[in-house]
């Protein structure tokens, strides 16, 4: 077994709804599948079916088990959740999913390929290797003269044989006409020996282990000779008159057709002017007027397909005169219908006589009556009779049609067999059916034959084809007009095979064809599925199921004429094709067969290097590129003699299988007939000169294939899997294959000759090439040459070939001594790139010459050097890497043991660090010009941008560009850390060391190079971020570590302080020296709220937005100290009983949230309960900037005191009241904002204990929108002021009550009350009291039941929503009271106390109804008159409540809330037991799987701000949120 990081493994996501049927999978053996959850079937109960079977156990194609699933995490999310199949088997597999018990919601197939061996040691042959070679059997001779011509395919280098079947042929002689599919045919055995299966078997298996050699055979499973004889015992196994009725009208126009074609042979027509030999369109109109006038007539078609009239109106009025009721149950359908007759009788139709009773109704049942009724439904009956007259007068347009062509294309066509006069041997046109009959019959004594089912079960269809037809349609069907309407292109010695729908509908078929199956691959290493398109899919699936239990690795090979991609992987899906044929003939010039090369395999070279675990992405179908097939017409006639050896060396660049067909590479200047053909193929002769009947290494293009076949093998053998194809010029194609560990390449350049060369003026030079690296070699280089051989004469005996041409070619040569080019002059291009010119002195039409090129000598050793370097992330790396003998310093430590020095703020600036935190420090993210910028100017920035170009290998990408143009890009990755202290600049030397490397290496190979150093960087990175973070993050699941990864991007020490001093009594307070003073300062990690509008300079930090995230992001991902310096400085700059909003370094605070105190607060108690000895913060010294309301800005360490007494002083002034007006209130510190709105006023209602506070013309909590637009008219005004008590603050205060009373009672905290000043007096306040009023208020004040006459409903006039929890209690605009909005579950999660239980889960139901978005909830009821879930803040119009982006928090979807909604649902449906509970996990793992989804997608790596409604992008929000973040972050840990 492969060690963990060399295993491929790939991951297949599943979507709800995705049929994924039509969708190619390849996979290798060895290979791992892992099934992970799509977003849609996160958290819910999937079940997935496989037909892979268990180890040890059979395959059956029908018995499907159900996989297991494995959660790594364990717990929290189903991010990482996977089913997996160790792949070990070959062939087609089906899977499928579903949810709970209910149906399926999706599934596919898996394709794995065969494992091939040759040799007598079983090396493997990978199926890029094949070069193959197609022989006619029947042209082979004996069995014991077989090796002598095999030989031919042995010497010229191909290593698998395709022989078309070796069975008894029928009458026809044709090759793919089986008179026997189980015997072998009887013409191989010489005069006294009998040859059987075992002894081709031994043949095949000897070339196999001597010649390293395997051979495939076709199987024929559409259709069976004419002549066969078990078909005379079983007629069933064919579409015959009695099995398939449909087809008798077809069989009479057969037979009248037969008759014409007699008449015609005979003359009888000629007075008719349609003579015998039909050369002109006279002839052909003729013809027409002699089917429209005669045939059709005489047959009369339509009447199988009507009613008789007379009969239908006699019984119907039987029945109205015995007064019958109409069954209205067995009515087909609305209207009279015509029923076809189903054995398809003259008249034989029948109507639905309910139907009839139904319509016609007489008015009475007098006589009249019912004569009026019988003639309005003869009436009726003779317009239906006339519609059906009226379709087959179209079927038999269009059987005329087809009949004109067919004699048209045979005996009139340029490009057709010009057959000549119609006569007995070549009929007018080819039978359809099957008829002897051992006497002369007129036409009228043959159709009444029709009445006699022993004679008409032998009338058998013939096999064809339909031009144009649905390949999953069996045209022989009930259904299809097809034989009727003469489509078929037919073959008259086939019968087409009915198999039915499995073995119970034709016992004998089924199990004939099983038999012959398995002994087809007892015997051979592979089969060709001939006319794969019109056979039965799922016949082919049950036979290769049946050859595959005998040879497991069985080589399954097809040609598909669906004329679609996703046509074409519906059979390579069913049917486990290994290889589709593809036809160099397809293409009309050199540049289409180039394309094609590209199109059928490899990379582009200088891909990047793809990682042992990646997504499975669908694929084109594994191709074997031929340059002719034994179905094609003649390339020298199509094309020209001399093109056969330029296309040959196209064709065999190509990264896939290639190959070729007898008589190609020996130039026979005529199609070799499957059917015509009956001479044999020469035999192999070691002279150089071959005598009648023998091919040597002189004959045709057969060296030059011989050395071709081998550089195709010796490519694919040492993985050289990248391509580049280049059009030199009109006729000449180079086409480069590359290896990507070793950087050698070969370029073969090839001239074609499309057209011939003495009718075509050929451009008389062709222009240089430059070709990057050193020529070690020219591995061939060959052309076509005319020689004095005498001209080609059609042999009687022997498949000859043009004697008149040959092929020069040289082997393994150096560069001076070619003959076809001469070598130019080798410039430098950059430090160790040379570029090596070629000029071409005669490659001439029909020439083609193959060098082998590797890097520079200096350029290889570089390269060497890196890869061994780079095998220290991964032993991918060893193949082609040199040891580094002289180390440079800064490589000799691991870059994963300087990683580990790293703190998580080194790793902020590793790693992240956005454009404007960048500028803070004077530099800025790298721009690629032309381009964009990226988002980070750390790793992230780079990594996601090659995430997106590596699995597509999108070279062109600007990136990539920039990347080859110059070094720029490799001097600011290094460069920005180098100029770092510590160990950040020594893993920015690490960098520089290898990109001083990378800049020697070809400019075409630095973004692979760069890529892969990167991502080993990253990896690196990655882990030592997670070692430094808590259990919690280290063993989570991915989604986990993603979200985590925001506390490593949210947290960061800019160029100047953005905390407030702490004390200096503290411990294990970071200090730096400033980069701005020189001074000594402290260094402290702060919390960015949102990249990249709020991440650096006063905009950085905000109270209520650091204190939201700061659980998730530093909390629970281990950052205790950090957290502590947080919280610490904030507490350092309590003023009026309140911490800032915006922070502004303590100096520029603003003073204007009532919220973010109590988040603060919020904060502590969280730590406290978290943090192992958490307690001991509350007696950490807090040095208060602000000791006084009015006082300046006092230095460090003047006013200090613990931070349990700036608690208390926070409590202590919301019970007294706080009442202030913000420092230098106006436009200054806020341009927008009125007048009032800089008057603060909070405080404690006496009897509701609820703080409250705020006005119209403020907004004092996170909905904070001021409104901006003079135009509207709404600057000024808050769009949310939130006035009165807010619910989550309460929620919020009541928490801490709750907290600080246990801590009291533990002795952790001084204070059990405040004293306040009361008209002058003293007096005490319990926090007991404050807390027991809180909860005795609560739901009394903020339940709304909607209930009629609920005595605690004071403005049932504003209740519109039932059963929820307002957003305010005592707003000035009492209406915003009722609002429905998410912040009451941040009152459920962080005081659930205040909730009952049934209540609780109402309103969070009608939240989840109502505000639940893709990502985030909606800030309002979209039921609300001023709901709008569009945020466009440079929308300046005359709408009050859209304008400058008033709507903020009116219904845009913003992300952290559902953090909160998504806790109290678990905290909740918990208490509701636990089916309740499980469903609701259920939810929030699907809710969830989108943020994974997001982040994974996300070039931020983060979650935003908000989107506008339904998940939609809001490009006016933070790209990434630290709440958003954070809150998730927490989900993830309750669960």
């Amino acid at each position: 077994m492969l060690p963990q990081h060399l295993k491929q493994i790939r991951v297949l996501q599943l979507n709800n709804q995705e049929n994924l049927e039509r969708t190619l999978f390849r996979l290798e053996q060895g290979f791992e599948l892992q099934f992970r959850l799509g977003p849609s079937l996160q958290g819910r109960s999937v079940s997935l079916h496989t037909n892979y079977p268990a180890a040890g156990e059979a395959f059956q194609r029908s018995c499907f088990r159900v996989l297991s699933w494995v959660n790594p995490a364990g717990r929290e999310d189903d991010s990482d959740k996977y089913c997996s199949l160790d792949l070990q088997l070959a062939g087609s597999f089906h899977f499928h999913y579903s949810l709970g018990d209910g149906g399926r919601c999706g599934g596919g197939y898996l394709v794995v390929d065969p494992v091939l061996r040759v040799g007598p040691d079983d090396q493997v042959l990978p199926l890029d290797c094949i070069t193959i070679q197609t022989y006619l059997a029947k042209c082979l001779g004996t069995l014991d003269l077989w090796p002598q011509r095999l030989q031919v395919a042995k010497e010229t280098g191909y290593n698998m044989l395709h022989f078309t079947p070796l069975q008894t042929l029928g009458e026809s002689r044709s090759c793919y006409s089986l008179a026997d599919q189980l015997t072998f045919n009887p013409e191989f055995s010489p005069e006294g020996r009998s040859y059987g299966w075992a002894d081709v078997g031994a043949l095949v298996e000897k070339m196999k282990r001597e010649w390293n050699m395997l051979s495939i055979t076709d199987v024929v499973y559409n259709h069976t000779a004419a002549n066969s004889p078990w078909l005379a015992d079983h007629p069933e196994c064919g579409y015959n008159l009695v099995n398939s009725p449909h087809l008798r009208p077809a069989w009479v126009l057969d037979r009248a057709l037969s008759h014409l074609s007699d008449s015609i042979a005979s003359g009888s027509y000629v007075a008719k002017g349609l003579p015998a030999e039909i050369t002109s369109e006279a002839h052909l109109n003729a013809l027409r007027s002699v089917l429209w006038q005669e045939v059709f007539p005489q047959v009369r078609l339509w009447e199988f397909f009507q009613v008789n009239v007379e009969n239908v109106v006699a019984a119907f009025r039987t029945l109205l005169e015995n007064h019958p009721k109409p069954d209205h149950n067995k009515r087909v359908g609305k209207g009279l219908r015509m029923i076809q007759d189903p054995s398809y009788r003259r008249y034989g139709n029948t109507i639905d006589m309910d139907s009839a009773l139904e319509i016609f109704v007489p008015q009475s049942p007098a006589p009249h009556h019912l004569l009026e009724c019988c003639d309005s439904l003869k009436q009726r009956l003779n317009e239906l009779n006339g519609q059906q007259y009226h379709i087959v007068h179209q079927h038999q347009e269009q059987a005329a049609n087809c009949i004109v062509g067919t004699v048209v294309y045979e005996r009139l066509a340029d490009h057709g067999p010009k057959l000549g006069p119609v006569n007995q041997k070549n009929p007018l046109v080819t039978r359809y059916f099957s008829f002897s009959s051992s006497e002369l019959l007129s036409l009228e004594e043959e159709l009444r034959l029709l009445e006699v089912p022993t004679a008409t079960c032998h009338f058998l269809a013939h096999n064809g084809w339909v031009m144009g037809d649905d390949p999953l349609r069996n045209f022989a069907e009930p259904g299809s007009s097809v034989y009727l309407r003469r489509e078929l292109v037919c073959w008259g010695d086939s019968v087409k095979l009915r198999y039915g729908a499995g073995p119970q509908d034709c016992p004998y078929l089924w199990a004939h064809m099983t038999r012959y199956t398995q002994t087809t691959a007892q015997h051979f290493h592979g089969v060709r599925l001939d006319n794969c398109h019109s056979t039965p899919l799922h016949v082919a699936e049950t036979m290769l199921s049946a050859a595959r239990a005998v040879r497991p690795d069985l080589y399954v090979i097809a040609e598909l004429f669906t004329g679609s991609e996703t046509l074409d992987n519906v059979f390579v899906n069913r049917l486990g094709i290994s290889s589709l044929v593809r036809e160099a003939m397809s293409a009309g010039d050199s540049h289409e067969e180039g394309r094609l090369v590209y199109r059928y395999g490899g990379q582009p070279v200088g891909a990047l290097v793809q990682p042992s675990l990646r997504p499975l992405v669908p694929s084109i179908a594994h191709a074997m590129f031929l340059d002719i097939t034994h179905d094609n017409e003649c390339p020298i006639q199509l094309r020209s003699v001399l093109d056969a050896l330029p296309s040959a060396a196209v064709v065999s660049m190509a990264c896939c299988a290639t190959g070729s067909t007898r008589g190609y590479d020996e130039l026979v200047p005529h199609q070799i007939s499957v059917v015509k053909e009956e001479r044999v193929y020469p035999s192999w002769s070691a002279a150089p000169s071959a005598s009648v009947g023998e091919t040597s290494g002189q004959t045709g293009i057969t060296a030059a294939k011989r050395a071709i076949n081998l550089l195709h093998q010796e490519l694919a053998a040492q993985g050289f899997i990248q391509v580049y194809v280049d059009q030199v010029d009109a006729d000449t194609v180079a086409v480069t294959r590359h290896c990507p560990s070793t950087h050698q390449s070969v370029v073969t350049v090839s001239r074609t000759a499309f057209w011939d060369v003495k009718t075509h003026q050929y451009p008389p030079t062709t222009p240089p090439m430059f070709i990057p690296g050193k020529i070690e070699e020219v591995v061939f280089e060959a052309r076509m040459v005319e020689r004095h051989a005498g001209s080609y004469k059609r042999d009687d005996d022997v498949i000859n070939g043009m004697p008149e041409y040959s092929v020069e070619i040289k082997e393994h040569i150096a560069l001076a001594e070619s003959t076809l080019v001469k070598p130019g002059v080798v410039t430098s291009k950059g430090r160790s790139e040379f570029i090596q010119e070629i000029t071409f002195q005669k490659l001439t039409p029909g020439s083609a010459i193959a060098f082998r090129v590797s890097l520079d000598p200096r350029a290889q050793q570089v390269v060497g050097i890196l890869r061994f370097y780079l095998t220290q992330f991964s032993p991918k790396y060893r193949k082609g890497s040199i040891p580094d003998l002289q180390t440079p310093p800064a490589l000799k430590t691991p870059l994963a043991q300087l990683m580990s020095q790293l703190s998580l703020s080194d790793l902020n600036i590793l790693l992240f660090r956005c454009d404007a935190e960048e500028e803070e420090d004077g530099g800025g993210c790298y721009g690629v010009p032309g381009w964009e910028k990226f988002r980070y100017a750390g790793l992230q920035g780079l990594i996601s941008v090659l995430a997106e170009i590596r699995p597509t290998n999108d070279l062109g990408h600007p990136l990539c560009v920039n990347l080859r143009q110059g070094d720029w890009m490799l001097d600011y990755v290094s460069s920005r850390l180098v100029a770092r202290e510590g160990p950040l600049a020594q893993v920015g030397q690490w960098l520089a060391s290898m990109f001083d490397f990378l800049k020697l290496v070809p400019r075409y190979l630095i973004p692979c190079y760069f890529d892969a150093i990167l991502v080993g960087a990253y990896g690196a990175a990655l882990q030592s971020t997670y070692r430094l973070m808590s259990s919690f993050v280290q063993e989570g699941s991915s989604l986990v570590r993603l979200l985590a990864l925001g506390s490593v991007q949210m947290c960061g020490v800019g160029r100047l302080p953005a905390l407030p001093p702490l004390s200096s009594s503290l411990e294990d307070v970071p200090y730096r020296l400033s980069p701005v003073t020189g001074q000594k300062e402290q260094c402290c990690v702060s919390l960015a709220a949102g990249l990249p509008h709020f991440s650096s300079g006063i905009f950085r930090c905000w109270g209520r937005d650091s204190f939201i995230a700061l659980r998730g992001l530093m909390l629970l991902t281990g950052r205790h100290l950090e957290a502590r310096n947080v919280i610490l400085g904030f507490a350092g700059t309590l003023r009026h009983g309140l911490v800032p909003n915006l922070l502004g370094g303590g100096r520029a605070a603003r003073y204007n949230c009532r919220d973010a105190v109590w988040w603060w607060l919020q904060c502590v108690q969280d730590y406290v309960t978290q943090v192992p000895q958490g307690e001991d913060i509350l007696l950490c010294p807090v040095t208060r900037m602000f000791p006084t309301d009015d006082c300046e800005p006092r230095p460090a360490g003047e006013v200090e005191q613990p931070l349990h007494d700036v608690i208390q002083e926070a409590l202590q002034r919301h019970l007294q009241g706080i009442s202030y007006r913000e420092r230098g209130a106006g436009p200054k510190i806020d341009q927008h904002m009125r007048d009032e709105g800089f008057n603060v006023v909070v405080k404690v209602d006496p009897e509701t204990g609820f703080v409250t506070g705020g006005n119209r013309f403020n907004c004092g909590t996170w909905m904070d929108k001021m409104g901006e637009s003079e135009r509207a008219r709404n600057k000024g005004m808050p769009a949310t002021p939130r006035d009165g008590a807010a619910v989550e603050i309460v929620g919020l205060c009541k928490s801490t009550l709750r907290w600080l009373l246990l801590l009291h009672k533990e002795g952790l905290y001084p204070y059990d009350g405040a004293t306040v000043l009361r008209e002058g007096k003293e007096e005490f306040i319990q926090y007991s009291w404050w807390d027991q009023a809180i909860q005795r208020s609560f739901e009394a004040s903020f339940w709304v039941s909607g209930e009629a006459g609920d005595p605690l409903e004071t403005r049932p006039d504003l209740v519109h929503k039932q059963h929820i929890y307002k957003d305010s209690f005592g707003a000035s605009s009492a209406w915003c009271d009722y609002q429905l909005r998410p912040n009451f579950t941040i009152a459920m999660v962080v005081a659930p106390e205040l909730f009952s239980t049934e209540r609780a889960w109402k309103a969070l139901e009608v939240a989840e109804s109502k505000l639940l978005g893709t990502l985030g909830m909606k800030t309002l009821d979209p039921d609300d008159m001023v709901y709008c879930g569009v945020y466009d803040n440079a929308l300046d119009n005359d709408n009050y409540n859209l304008a400058k982006g008033f709507n903020y928090h009116q219904g845009p979807e913003w992300l952290w809330p559902i953090g909160y909604f998504l806790r109290a649902k678990l905290f909740f449906s918990k208490k509701l037991g636990e089916e309740e509970y499980q469903r609701t996990v259920t939810l929030v793992k699907h809710l969830l799987s989108r943020h994974y989804t997001h982040l994974e997608g996300s070039p931020w790596k983060g979650l935003p701000e908000l989107t506008n409604e339904s998940g939609q992008h809001c490009p006016f929000s933070c790209e990434t949120q630290a709440w958003s973040l954070a809150t998730v972050l927490e989900v993830l840990y309750d669960l």
